[in-house]
């Protein structure tokens, strides 16, 4: 399948020279430093041994364009009034009185201003990482409120998770000089964990739009959100199309799941058979299980054409950094454009 072709076939049949001249190429011309951009990029396709195609490039590119405009630490507007916010957020859920938020952040910092002044002039998620790491650590408030966790969870030019990242530690290739949320923030390993988490896993899907929209909804969403439209088709009963089978932390039965067991019969299949394959959602296993080939043949059968297999999630984007309604579709087709014209750069 063409979205599998992310490793080479036998061994690597390129020089890697060649390939970061290519990658140099086809880089923005404008953009600074693409030798330097274009080391960190390879570094990451040969220690994940994945294959330097022309389309994986620039997917990586397309990516890093739309979340960054390839800036390490791109600028968020508003930064300062949406931490300020979140902070006001957490002190009125624990009922903190909003004197002893402000007494708090009147403090001096490490770095010798006060916390308010640092707020006021953050403008990067770095520089707030920065702030929010202080905060939680010389101040008791900042830990009250944070319970030890920093609340900024994406980063680098890429805008990979950090919890993502962290899972990814082994493959890391770089010393750590201080964590990986650290190493997220830098080029290098915002490039690392941003492609490790587009195209090191495999897929089966006919178009590359779909690893665009599991990039912003996670892993196997574009696949997932098809088995529910397979499983709406299936039952009548209407369900949201956002890749999510279960309710991961909890054995309640979730909407999806609840609507495949009023199928059990047809599947031949009981509560605790469909829970255990709706589990292995979050892999490629999952279109090996018994369920999904029974629910796709009977889905198929009563629609009378075989259905799709992966379809972009019908998902608004919720995030303060977000001032219009966004989705993961428009995310999803704004990458694609992107890979097109770069492929289109490229005479492929």
């Amino acid at each position: 399948m063409v979205g599998c072709g992310t490793r080479p076939a036998q061994g690597p049949a390129y020089q890697p020279d060649e390939v970061r001249a290519r990658i140099v190429r086809l880089i923005p011309s404008e953009i600074p430093d693409r030798q330097g951009w274009a080391a960190d990029i390879f570094t990451a396709f040969s220690t994940l041994d994945i294959e330097p195609s022309t389309r994986n490039i620039c997917s990586v590119l397309a990516v890093t364009q739309q979340e960054s405009t390839f800036q390490v630490a791109p600028p968020v507007p508003g930064l300062s009034r949406i931490a300020r916010e979140e902070i006001d957020r957490r002190a009125a859920r624990l009922y903190v009185p909003k004197f002893v938020v402000n007494a708090a952040l009147n403090l001096k910092s490490p770095n010798g201003k006060t916390y308010t002044e640092r707020l006021a002039r953050v403008r990067t998620e770095k520089e707030l990482n920065a702030i929010f790491d202080d905060f939680i650590g010389m101040v008791p408030l900042g830990r009250q409120l944070f319970a030890g966790l920093n609340p900024v969870q994406t980063g680098g030019p890429m805008q990979v998770s950090i919890p993502f990242a962290e899972s990814y530690r082994s493959k890391y290739p770089y010393s750590i000089d201080t964590s990986i949320r650290e190493e997220v923030f830098s080029r290098r390993g915002g490039m690392f964990f941003g492609i490790a988490h587009l195209l090191d896993y495999p897929v089966n899907y006919d178009r590359p739009v779909f690893r665009y929209a599991d990039f912003n909804a996670g892993w196997y969403a574009s696949r997932n959100a098809a088995f529910q439209h397979a499983v709406t088709h299936a039952t009548g009963i209407k369900l949201a199309l956002d890749g999510d089978l279960i309710i991961h932390g909890s054995r309640e039965a979730g909407a999806t799941e609840r609507a495949v067991r009023s199928l059990a019969s047809q599947l031949d299949m009981n509560d605790g058979a469909i829970r255990r394959d709706l589990e292995r959602g979050d892999s490629l296993e999952f279109e090996n299980t018994r369920l999904y080939k029974r629910l796709y043949e009977y889905a198929d059968r009563m629609e009378g054409r075989p259905l799709a297999r992966a379809m972009i999630p019908t998902i608004r984007l919720e995030s303060p950094k977000i001032t219009r309604e966004l989705t993961t579709a428009w995310f999803a087709n704004r990458v694609d454009e992107r890979r097109k014209r770069c492929e289109a750069r490229a005479g492929g």
